[in-house]
């Protein structure tokens, strides 16, 4: 766990947002969960070994439903893959939101598996008010291959760097900026302490709470294991300020996070390799198993049999 000295933990608590949050969007289950989503169909952005399809034939296929009442998102486990490569789906929500409390409960997320590359995230939309400009990212749950921990990330344009104190997890970068020299991260990103906050072990331990709470002041995740979350939460009266230090904090006052920081859309995806997941393929155990990450994935479905989302509920709270 990152150690923090005491004053300065006081000081960044301090700056944690204390807005009261009201219900805006609730988005259930099943049908009327995919009703408030477009589904991604082009090649990935990301070079992944993935053929993300349509809703038609995703619920065809059985890629998406609902599971005692939860909603589920999967791909395809059973077919050798060929073309643009293992069938999946990749959703994009048809609101977007500018300072919102972004709640996800999750039964199931992806597995830790080589060659997978899991992400619930966020993204600004392209043309307000500063065409040019990137416009902006939240990676709320992110990892690849057989990662543990999960690793949350900001990627901006050029002039944020992330003030590196108030959250219990690790910083593994501070500068936000997509292009930034000299770290290995695109982007700022702090890797969570809890070894239960990804994949596997997220799964083994019954799964948990992602909320993450994006503002004029920066980005804050908290990650609250099954049976810790907040009552306050449970009750659908989220109060951030009653929740202690973030697992992740994004800010720092020498950026205008409210410029950075586009209206974001609400993303769920399950690429394959590509420009992380394939990147790190030769340097990770899973070169063992095979020559290339896309050669895994192409040729063993029944290795992707837990790769896939249940979500219990999504909700996004807005200040008044």
């Amino acid at each position: 766990m990152r150690s923090v000295p005491i004053l300065a933990a006081l000081a960044s608590l301090a700056q944690l947002a204390t807005a009261a949050y009201r219900l805006l969007d609730d988005y259930g289950s099943g049908d009327a969960f995919f009703d408030k989503f477009t589904f991604f169909t082009d090649d990935d952005p990301t070079k992944g070994y993935v053929d993300y399809v349509s809703r038609e034939v995703a619920s065809q296929a059985g890629y998406i439903g609902v599971q005692n009442g939860a909603t589920f998102i999967g791909m395809d486990n059973t077919n050798v893959a060929s073309g643009r490569g293992r069938q999946s789906v990749r959703i994009e929500s048809k609101a977007n939101y500018k300072n919102a409390l972004i709640v996800l409960d999750l039964a199931h997320m992806p597995a830790s598996v080589c060659g997978s590359w899991p992400a619930f995230w966020t993204l600004g939309i392209s043309n307000w008010p500063y065409e040019g400009e990137y416009v902006g990212e939240v990676d709320i749950i992110e990892g690849v291959n057989e990662q543990k921990k999960n690793t949350m990330a900001v990627h901006t344009s050029n002039g944020c760097t992330i003030d590196g104190q108030g959250f219990s997890g690790s910083l593994l970068a501070s500068n936000c900026y997509i292009y930034a020299p000299n770290q290995d991260s695109n982007g700022c990103a702090i890797e969570a302490a809890d070894p239960n906050s990804y994949g596997t072990n997220f799964n083994g331990n019954g799964g948990g709470i992602y909320a993450t709470e994006i503002s004029n002041q920066g980005v804050n995740i908290w990650f609250f294991p099954r049976g810790t979350e907040p009552a306050d939460i449970r009750s659908e009266n989220p109060n951030p300020s009653s929740w202690g230090m973030p697992t992740g904090r994004f800010g720092g006052s020498g950026c205008d996070w409210e410029k950075r920081l586009n209206p974001q859309f609400i993303i769920f995806d399950l690429t394959f390799c590509g420009s992380w997941a394939g990147a790190v393929w030769q340097s990770e155990g899973c070169a063992s198993r095979a020559s290339t990450c896309e050669d895994f994935v192409r040729d063993n479905p029944g290795e992707f049999k837990e790769s896939y989302w249940l979500i219990n509920s999504l909700r996004v709270y807005e200040p008044f």
